[in-house]
This record gives structure tokens, sequence and C-alpha cells, in this order.
């Protein structure tokens, strides 16, 4: 059992959801980044996303793009990723997962990619703009590496698709909860229920639903109706109004992302598991 699978496991049996922050790293420095996923795993983080900055994120809104430039504009490299990866993996157990698109995939290679994630503790990867049509060579990689390729359904997704999805995935599915970018919204699709119902017919696989968390209510009832919920463009909104602050007090700013972070856990903890 890896993992991810172990975690979502350990929460179904004492009645939990998972949490899932996602972070860009190298921003605004990977020393940032450091201290605050180490601060994560210790407000409740149950996985964490590690988010490689892209110069064209085409599945991430403005925030994520934002926080994508400044990472690049310091210099951060898939290297210093999977360093980072390193360090963090010597001091925690939280299942750590990979997200990036997949022309830096394949400019590394991909197999030295899939090495070099598994030398550092990665458990998964996510590559949002990977179709299952496509993704037999890297599957055949991960698999043997016993790293989970973590595939994202939308609500545009047909049944036919969703079928592909779920024959493929592991650790869990990645639902996309609006059609659209990243990016925090005041309230969750009124149809995400439906489109969880919808692959769950074909899946056992948790299910976690990212894009549009904005608030403790919005992750309270994604987690009222899913296994999983991700959040990551309300994080780096609050690291983004504090940048001024960040060279001087670093820990005051991590301080607030994570305060913030534990709320939404707190919102989540009384809701009924979903997963059959």
């Amino acid at each position: 059992m890896s993992r991810i699978a172990e975690t979502f496991t350990n929460l179904r049996l004492k009645g939990q959801k998972a949490l899932i922050p996602y972070v860009s790293c190298g921003d605004p420095s990977l020393e940032f980044t450091e201290q605050l996923v180490l601060k994560l795993v210790e407000a409740g983080a149950d996985l964490v996303e590690l988010g490689v900055p892209y110069s064209d994120p085409v599945a991430d809104g403005p925030t994520i793009q934002k926080a994508s430039q400044r990472a690049l504009a310091g210099g951060i490299t898939l290297e210093k990723i999977f360093q980072l990866a390193a360090r963090l993996r010597s001091r925690v157990e939280t299942p750590l997962i990979l997200m990036t698109y997949y022309n830096p995939i394949y400019r590394f290679g991909l197999e030295k990619y899939v090495s070099r994630a598994q030398e550092a503790g990665i458990d998964g990867l996510i590559v949002p703009d990977l179709p299952p049509e496509e993704a037999r060579i890297l599957k055949q990689i991960t698999d043997p590496a016993e790293i989970d390729l973590i595939f994202l359904a939308a609500p545009t997704s047909t049944a036919e698709r969703m079928e592909k999805i779920a024959a493929l995935a592991r650790g869990f599915i990645y639902c996309v909860s609006v059609t659209g970018v990243t990016g925090s919204r005041e309230n969750i699709a009124s149809g995400l229920e439906a489109f969880l119902a919808q692959i769950r017919s074909h899946t056992d696989l948790p299910l976690a639903v990212g894009f549009g968390i904005k608030s403790p209510e919005t992750a309270g009832k994604a987690a009222a109706i899913a296994d999983g919920v991700i959040v990551g463009s309300s994080l780096i909104e609050r690291i983004e109004e504090n940048l001024p602050l960040v060279k001087d007090e670093p820990e005051r700013v991590i301080n607030e992302v994570c305060a913030y972070f534990a709320s939404l856990k707190k919102a989540m903890e009384n809701t009924h598991f979903a997963m059959n």
C-alpha cells in the first residue's frame, strides 16, 4: 500500500477527510517554502502538493501564475525542488505530491524525472495537462517506482473518460470542482455532488476536490461529499498580501497562512466520511 493510500485509509478509519495544501515551490523563496510546508504539516496537512512553477500554467489562474513568476524570477529549478523534497522527506512522513505540467517532465526526461522523484521521497505525481490517452509511457515508469500517478477529472469529463481515468489512476482522483482555472471562489459548484457520484460509479479510489476552495465554509461543504479537499490559491493570496513582510518577518507570514489553513481543517472535522 502506498503512503498516499495508507493515509486515506487511516483517515477513513478515524472518520476524517484529507486536507491537502498546494504550495508554489520557491514563492517567494525556497527557504520560505520549506518552513511553510513544515508548519502546514504541524497545522494538520494530511498530504502536501508541491507545485513546480511553470511559465505556461494553462490550468492555473492569476494567483498561482503570479506565484510561479515570482519563483521563476528567484531562480527556482526542478533540481532545487527535488532537493527540497528530499529535505522535507527526512523530516516528515506526510505524503508529498509533485505537481507540474508535461513539458518540464518531457524536457527533463521521463525516466530521469521519475528516478529523481523516487530518490527525493515523492509519493505521487500530478500532471494536469496529461490526458489518459497519452499517459501510458509515464505510467509504465511510475508504477514500478511505486509513485502514484494522479489524474484529474472535471465536470465536463464524459463517462467514457471517467472510466479511463479510473482505470489508470492511483492514490486518489483529483476532482476539479468547476470548469476553468484554479482560483478561490465564493461557493462550491452546485453540481459537485452529482459530479462526484458519477466518478464514484467508476472507482473506489478516494476523491479529492480542488479548484475554488476559498473559506472554511467552502472547505466544509466540499469535505461533506468528498474524501479530501485541496487548497492552493487562497493560501497563496495570504502570502501575496504579505510579501513586504516575508524578508524580515517570514515566521509572521507563515503563522498567518497556517492559522487560515487550521481554520479550514477545523471546518472539516465534523463532516461525514463519504467514501464507500
